[in-house]
Order: C-alpha cells, then sequence, then structure tokens
C-alpha cells in the first residue's frame, strides 16, 4: 500500500494514483454523480493522459483500490418486517425467527435473470473500528484526537465536551479507561443520518474538516436504501435491531483493539465508548424504551407529572409543570393569575434517578429488548401501567448504568418546532396557528385571561395583543424578503416568503434557530404593542 501510495500517475507526474481517485470519489459523492458518469470520466481521462498511465478504468476498479485501504462496507441481511438481523449467531438462518418471514426473494423459474440467495432487504454496515484506526493513522488528525485531554481549560467556562460533568464523571467512574488519554469516547445522533460522532476532537475540527468528516460522521453510520422499507421511513422500535453492530461489536470499554499512533509513532490498545445519544424528542422514545406520548411523557417526571388534558382541545397540556422546579421561596409558586388560575404549587421537583436505579426498575418490571424472542407479547403485558415501553438495546453496554447523561435532546428539531408555533400564531396563519376557538374555551377554564374571552354580546372573540393584522404582515414579510445575510450565516430566507398568503414556508433548523435568536426580538418589536411582554 505505501509503494501504491507513492506511484505516479505516469510516469513523471507529481500525482499520486491512491489521492487521485480519492479526490475523484469525493467529487462523485459531493455531487452525486451516476456511476455512468464516473466511468465517462474515467475513459476520458485515460484517453488523454500519456499511454504508460494507471488511471482507473471505471467506478468498480476505483472501489476495488480503494477498498485496500481498510475500510470495509458490511452487507448485512435485515428480516423484510424490521424484526432482526441475518447476523452473529444468527448469520445462517433463511428465515426469520420472529415471524417466519424467508429470508431470500423467490424467482420463478422462467425468469431469464435468475440470481439465487437475492434477500427481500439489506441493510449498509460501516464497521467503526478501521475508521477510527486510520485518523489516529494520519499526522493531521491523530494529534487532534487528544485534543480533548491537552487543551487549556478555564475554571467555570464550558469550551467542550470533555469540560462537562457528565464527561468528568465517566473519567472517575472508569479511571482504567481515562489511563490512555487516546481511548475515543463517541456520540450517537439520529436524525435524518444516523452518525456516530468522535467526541475526542475539538468542535472546530469537526466543522471544518473534511477528512474527519468523510471517514466518521458519513461513513460510520448504519445506512438502510430507501423503499417500501418501515426502517426508511420511521424505524419505531425496531432501532434496537439496526444498531446492534454498534452495540455488541464496537462500543466496549473492556475490549480494545491495537492501533499505531502516526504522531507519537507507537502502537496502543484503543478502547471505545458511547457516552450519550443525540436526538429529537420522539427519537428519544425509539432508544432509550420510555413512551413520550401521553401524561407521563417526561422522563424526569415520570408518574409524578402534573399534565393535565385539555377539556376542549382533548390535547395533553404541561402548562405551569415548571414552577415545581424553582426554589421554594419564589414568588412565582404563589402567583394566582399569571399561570393557573387560583392555583399555588409548593410540591418539590421529582428526584433524577441514577442509571442503576433505571435499570434496576426496568428489570423489576421484566421488560425485554426487541431482540428478544417473545420481547413483544411479553412488554405489552408489563408495560401497561408505566412510562417504559421496552429495554433499550444500550444497557447491553457494561458501562451504561454509570453514566449520569445518557440521552441528549437536540435542541436544534424541538427550537424548529417552537419557531413554527410562535411564528404561525403571531402571523395568525390558518390551519397553523394555536389561537382558536377551542384553545380560547380551554384558556377561559384554566387561566385568568379576561382579555381573551368571548364577547357574550356578540359572540366573537376579540382580536389578540399579540397577533398581526393584514398591514403588519406584510410589512414583516417584506422586511424578511429584502434582509440580507454574510455569506454562510443563513440560507436565503426570501425564497422562504409566501408574500401571497404572507406567511413564512420551508425554513430550515438552522434558519429557525437565527431567526429565534436574532431576528425575534427586531421582527416584533415594532409590530407588537409593548403590553404583550407582560404576557
Amino acid at each position: 500500500m505505501l509503494q501504491v501510495a507513492n506511484q505516479e500517475v505516469w510516469p513523471g507526474c507529481e500525482s499520486h494514483s491512491d489521492s487521485l481517485v480519492a479526490r475523484m470519489l469525493n467529487i462523485k459523492a459531493e455531487h452525486h454523480l451516476s456511476e455512468r458518469c464516473f466511468d465517462d470520466i474515467c475513459q476520458l481521462m485515460k484517453e488523454v493522459l500519456p499511454d504508460e498511465n494507471l488511471m482507473t478504468e471505471n467506478f468498480y476498479s476505483t472501489k476495488k483500490l480503494v477498498q485496500a485501504l481498510g475500510l470495509p462496507v458490511e452487507k448485512i441481511h435485515c428480516c423484510t418486517n424490521g424484526c432482526m438481523l441475518y447476523w452473529a449467531e444468527d448469520s445462517e438462518l433463511t428465515n426469520c425467527k420472529f415471524c417466519d418471514h424467508p429470508r431470500f426473494k423467490r424467482h420463478s423459474r422462467g425468469s431469464s435473470n435468475f440470481q439465487t440467495n437475492v434477500p427481500h432487504k439489506k441493510m449498509y454496515y460501516f464497521p467503526l473500528t478501521q475508521r477510527l484506526q486510520r485518523l489516529y493513522a494520519s499526522n493531521a488528525t491523530a494529534k487532534e484526537m487528544r485534543w480533548h485531554a491537552e487543551h487549556d481549560h478555564e475554571d467555570g467556562v464550558m469550551c467542550h465536551c470533555s469540560d462537562a460533568t457528565t464527561w468528568k464523571h465517566f473519567n472517575k467512574t472508569h479511571p482504567s479507561f481515562v489511563f490512555e488519554v487516546r481511548n475515543v469516547r463517541l456520540g450517537l445522533q439520529m436524525g435524518f443520518n444516523h452518525s456516530v460522532t468522535d467526541n475526542n476532537i475539538h468542535l472546530g475540527y469537526h466543522c471544518h474538516s473534511l477528512q474527519f468528516a468523510s471517514l466518521v460522521m458519513d461513513e460510520g453510520r448504519v445506512y438502510v436504501p430507501n423503499g417500501n422499507s418501515s426502517w426508511s421511513e420511521k424505524p419505531k422500535r425496531q432501532i434496537g435491531c439496526v444498531l446492534t453492530p454498534y452495540c455488541r461489536v464496537e462500543t466496549v470499554v473492556e475490549v480494545g483493539v491495537e492501533t499505531y499512533d502516526a504522531s507519537k509513532k507507537n502502537n496502543f490498545n484503543m478502547r471505545v465508548a458511547l457516552l450519550w445519544t443525540i436526538s429529537d424528542f420522539p427519537a428519544y422514545s425509539m432508544l432509550s424504551g420510555w413512551s413520550t406520548a401521553g401524561k407521563t411523557a417526561c422522563p424526569y417526571c415520570r408518574d409524578d407529572s402534573d399534565a393535565f388534558t385539555l377539556t376542549k382541545g382533548g390535547k395533553q397540556s404541561w402548562f405551569d409543570n415548571h414552577r415545581k422546579f424553582l426554589p421554594a421561596n419564589h414568588p412565582f409558586r404563589r402567583n394566582k393569575i399569571a399561570f393557573r388560575k387560583n392555583k399555588t404549587v409548593t410540591k418539590s421537583a421529582p428526584p433524577i434517578l441514577s442509571g442503576e436505579e433505571i435499570l434496576e426498575q426496568i428489570e423489576h418490571l421484566g421488560l425485554m429488548c426487541v431482540t428478544d424472542m417473545g420481547a413483544d407479547e411479553n412488554n405489552s403485558c408489563k408495560a401497561k401501567n408505566t412510562g417504559w415501553k421496552r429495554r433499550s438495546i444500550f444497557w447491553d453496554l457494561p458501562y451504561w448504568s454509570t453514566n449520569m447523561l445518557r440521552h441528549n435532546l437536540d435542541v436544534m428539531h424541538i427550537e424548529k418546532n417552537v419557531f413554527e408555533n410562535i411564528f404561525n400564531t403571531v402571523m395568525n396563519v390558518e390551519g397553523k396557528t394555536k389561537d382558536n376557538v377551542k384553545s380560547r374555551e380551554d384558556l377561559k377554564e384554566f387561566c385568568h385571561r379576561p382579555e381573551l374571552e368571548r364577547d357574550m354580546a356578540t359572540g366573537k372573540y376579540p382580536k389578540a395583543c399579540y397577533t398581526l393584522d393584514k398591514q403588519s404582515k406584510a410589512v414583516l414579510c417584506e422586511w424578511l424578503k429584502n434582509l440580507r445575510f454574510p455569506d454562510g450565516y443563513v440560507s436565503n430566507m426570501g425564497r422562504c416568503i409566501d408574500m401571497r398568503k404572507l406567511k413564512l414556508f420551508g425554513m430550515k433548523s438552522h434558519d429557525c434557530h437565527v431567526f429565534m435568536q436574532r431576528l425575534l426580538p427586531i421582527a416584533f418589536r415594532e409590530l407588537l404593542p409593548k403590553m404583550c411582554g407582560k404576557h
């Protein structure tokens, strides 16, 4: 491989063959080129280059060359109903052990393109070990993998995950793991693209290093191809099956793999641990096993929730659930007007359970992981009167119960939902606003807002002070349409303005974040009355 790395594309050329094909593959991925287009480009380059060139002929030969770099991809067959993976001890099965569905497709004998052992569904699994070893094999990234332990710390300031209490708690709980600073701490991000990120490297390197992004964030994922697949659309409870290879092979504290560190010119035993997951609130239910629907949706309050059902709206409401988290002598606790009318709060917040206490609770209930036989029947019976619905596959990790923080909520997803609800209500967008007849009636029952109650003489509801009239909405939309930002700060927000219907559409999560953090006070400052501030 070292000889190939230094081999010239043609005699006298300063470029090397491996770097050329690597850049071409990167161009193919960045610009979404088809294989046929890639083949044509290779053929053209081979024709125009000198006769003794070593240019690859097509995409197939390029993949063969890059495959020797040691970044393998495993194709794992899956049950078409998402019940299991044909992997490890189940790799030889021909029928699903849960639903008995055949593993392979059946072809008619008269078919001209007859192939045997074609699975109904498969997923592409990118092993992490080789990719993490590749980061240590380069001088450019190897030293960055130790940045979390070698950067200057400032007391009271968190500039990296390593400055957080949860990271320090893990260090204190697992001193043998911390002894080698080159051991890797991972975070599992769940979203449109499921990826495993490396927390060792500082945040600036996450943002600007294309090399790191291509090796770990893009390739270090479980990828399920699109199609008529429940996993491609919504993994739901079967996400545990998809994560099985990661939880049972890659992220184990006790087991390590010999790795060469190019920056220190020595070998060391690299170990890997999963510190936490990052997801939005619905995905939190898939990863943790706690249901995020109903009155017990809050994982902190659990059964001690103060949620109630709206009389007219019929939805669960967590309004006024936050006052119990305030200090005991806080004046908001005694306020009977600004929150739920005629109600004071004296109870204190429920205690936060540790990982050991949560695991003990799950084991006491007898819940099973979705990868276990009979899990559906067992869990549906034992989880009727509790927020727990299943045992998460992460509890199979020997250190998972000792982690102080196991799941993080993605602020950008939540902020987008909050922004849309606030903005659509202020703009009074039909079908999107939360200020409707049912909410006004519920407001009359639970809150002291006489200025928003229906006028019994006319039978109409007064206009809320926090909504804009048509003229104000036109002014706001025109201002947003002509607004200009520095390159890369935010996308072109003018394309998200519907001047005919006077509303926003197609806003990305980052656009909503910028609007909430920077533009919201400016946008509504001259359009809404100052009296709205007290509400």
